[in-house]
């Protein structure tokens, strides 16, 4: 294995034992030295490993003390026989988590689709070299229409980049193409219905709300805490829909721990609802992987995956993507595939010509690395 990935095989390990509850809540790890001689590793290799655990919200570490397990799956609810449940608060206070604090220019609307002061933008000559490469490549394919839930060239390298990046193993049928993900969410009360009740987290970007009302839908705005949604507005809130994005919600920076994350699938699971994941963003972070999706962690085909390349390519590019449970990809083409694809066929090419080429992952990894040193 090339050492550089190792600390990733150490990751993924001791999240597993995390999960299986070999390193229950509260625990301390073995100290880095202690799990390098175990797993004939370096320090600096658990060190890294270490580190990304602590990112994900499955430990914490505590000064001069070590690193102790904050990762809790344990059930938040309790049943009774009438169906109602009463929640139980999890006091996570003792593990060290604080609140993220945003900052005044992330409060501004706008924010959520600038870049910051100083992050690399996607080169204007590498974009402008694609477009002519695919106007001489598909000379007069590009005046026909897309169909309707865009263009397979698109679909399959979306679907290949979401293998390469971040482990999702889907087919391309499962993916539908937008312009915007405002759209998609239009979309998606299409599918649903406006009888259904749609919960948004509060704070978040404006525009979410404001589209599902404006298709009809009835709203309930469930309140962050330091970690996602507090447990007892999500348990309490009846909604059939939830619309989240675990990673720095906006305005509020709020990222949800992997606790949360499990506790938003059980909660889908318990109340047969579904999740749309609003993955805005996440392909920026400074960790040394991606971020853990809950599409990935969904067993049971309860989540869909929405992300746009507004924000990673530019607000020029118009475009963006979710990607369905295979369960609902019929039931979306039956009462949403007459809708016509708004995305233009060149600029579908343009999207799928950057992300064959590794144009598209060589600029996240350039922003990835800028994020880790300011």
């Amino acid at each position: 294995m090339n050492t550089d990935k190792r600390y990733l095989k150490v990751y993924e390990q001791v999240r597993e034992d995390i999960i299986n509850g070999r390193y229950p809540v509260g625990s301390k790890l073995p100290s880095k030295r202690v799990m390098a001689e175990s797993m004939g590793m370096s320090v600096i290799t658990i060190e890294h490993a270490y580190e990304l655990l602590s990112e994900e919200g499955y430990i914490v570490p505590r000064q001069k003390s070590g690193y102790f397990v904050s990762f809790d799956d344990s059930d938040i609810y309790t049943g009774s026989e009438n169906g109602n449940h009463s929640v139980q608060q999890k006091n996570k206070s003792n593990y060290g988590v604080k609140l993220p604090v945003a900052s005044d220019a992330a409060k501004k609307e706008e924010g959520r689709l600038s870049s910051k002061a100083g992050e690399p933008r996607f080169s204007y000559s590498i974009y402008a070299k694609t477009v002519r490469k695919v106007l001489s490549d598909f000379d007069d394919y590009i005046m026909q229409k897309s169909p309707k839930s865009g263009l397979p060239e698109l679909r399959s390298a979306i679907a290949g980049y979401l293998m390469r990046s971040r482990r999702l193993k889907v087919s391309p049928e499962q993916i539908v193409v937008g312009a915007g993900a405002e759209y998609l969410y239009g979309l998606i009360v299409q599918t649903f219905g406006r009888n259904l009740l749609y919960g948004v987290e509060s704070p978040s970007y404006q525009k979410i709300a404001k589209v599902y009302e404006a298709g009809g839908a009835k709203i309930k705005m469930l309140k962050l805490g330091r970690d996602g949604i507090e447990s007892d507005e999500l348990w309490g809130s009846n909604v059939n829909i939830l619309h989240i994005t675990p990673y720095r919600s906006f305005p509020s920076g709020v990222t949800a721990s992997a606790s949360k994350k499990r506790e938003y699938l059980k909660w889908s699971r318990k109340n047969r609802a579904y999740i749309v994941e609003d993955d805005f963003e996440s392909e920026f972070t400074p960790s040394r992987k991606p971020e853990e999706t809950i599409f990935s962690l969904d067993e049971e085909g309860r989540v869909i995956y929405v992300n746009t390349f507004t924000r990673t390519l530019g607000s020029n590019v118009r475009c963006a993507y979710m990607v369905l449970p295979a369960q609902l990809v019929e039931e979306f083409d039956n009462k949403i595939g007459f809708y016509e694809c708004p995305v233009p066929t060149l600029d579908q090419l343009v999207v799928a010509s950057l992300l064959d080429s590794g144009a598209f992952e060589r600029h996240i990894n350039k922003v990835r690395r800028y994020n880790r040193n300011i």
